[in-house]
């Protein structure tokens, strides 16, 4: 297969960047199925990129006995530019659009706006925003534009049920992994990164974007032990609300985050343990903790925030100014 296939660079960046965010140096590195469902590609695609990871000695050994050798630098990693747009790439700027609020909910977008912005081409964005739509969070609009749609009480509450349904069965499912399966070794990563942050946060150095993306870390660490594309397709809705909206409210942020920190090191240590009952208790604690946080900012923001008036029948945009705006 040639290096410069976009299915081949776009697995290897992605097994690059688990290996960069879970595995130690010296871990066994993940199985190829592990790594085909993390990726959502066949084993043949993965087996080159391990391959080729293991001539640039990122991964040492073959077969059963593949280990880290050293961890990724970012001369390995594949140009994302050059890999053409993914959907991935695309949901990650909408996010961060969201998250530094220039995105707001009742808010309308574009779909050429946001291409402009992944660096992408519209057709990409719109089959995007097409599967993204099945969630209810947005709306499509005429002439190419889209509609961040406002979260209610019910449905924050349909989505923590089965948000507590989900991590409740993976967490139980994590506990029953294989001594040597590489989730384990991720663990450890996973308690000195919290710790870190909680000392900077401490100190007040601290910043929501390193909690947003450690809290995602650590939630789908947990939600992959289920190995079922469907909970994880579902858990892209879970990561918007959870991850972003209740974040709209700044309010009191940074003692959310140290609380949700603190929540989340003694569920991992308990996993470090192996004490499954432990880990269940603790990660039930966390989740009703996470659910009260959502239901007050939406209590806090006031129902149905977000809706357009309509006048003479015809809708118009909540905002006049441009989706990015400078703030």
């Amino acid at each position: 297969m040639s290096k410069t296939d976009h299915l081949f660079r776009r697995t290897t960046n992605e097994i690059l960047r688990y290996i960069a965010d879970h595995v130690p140096v010296g871990a066994p590195a993940p199985t190829e199925n592990f790594l085909a469902a993390h990726c959502g590609v066949s084993r043949s695609p993965v087996r080159t990129a391990l391959a080729h990871l293991g001539e640039r000695g990122i991964i040492g050994g073959g077969g059963q006995a593949r280990i880290v050798a050293r961890h990724p630098r970012a001369e390995d990693y594949f140009d994302d530019v050059a890999m053409g747009p993914r959907a991935d790439h695309i949901e990650k700027v909408f996010m961060d659009l969201v998250l530094r609020q220039e995105l707001l909910p009742g808010q309308r977008f574009s779909e050429a706006e946001l291409a402009r912005r992944a660096g992408s081409s519209t057709t990409a964005v719109r089959e995007f925003l097409i599967g993204f739509a099945r969630s209810g969070l947005i709306a499509k609009k005429p002439q190419g534009s889209w509609r961040l749609q406002a979260f209610d009480r019910r449905f924050a509450t349909e989505l923590a049920d089965m948000r507590d349904m989900l991590e409740t069965q993976a967490v139980t499912r994590f506990a029953g992994l294989g001594p040597d399966d590489p989730a384990w070794a991720a663990i450890g990563g996973l308690i000195a990164r919290h710790r870190a942050l909680l000392a900077a946060l401490a100190g007040g150095t601290g910043h929501y974007k390193d909690f947003s993306a450690l809290d995602r870390d650590f939630h789908n660490i947990i939600i992959n032990a289920m190995d079922n594309r469907f909970v994880r397709e579902f858990y892209d809705v879970v990561s918007f609300v959870f991850h972003y909206h209740y974040q709209w409210e700044r309010k009191g942020e940074r003692a959310r985050n140290i609380v949700a920190l603190e929540e989340h090191l003694r569920i991992l240590e308990a996993l470090d343990r192996r004490d499954a009952p432990e880990a269940a208790r603790r990660l039930a604690e966390h989740l009703a903790t996470a659910r009260s946080t959502l239901l007050d900012s939406i209590e806090g923001m006031g129902e149905g925030i977000g809706e357009e008036p309509e006048e003479d029948g015809h809708e118009r945009p909540v905002v006049s100014r441009p989706l990015m705006a400078s703030r």
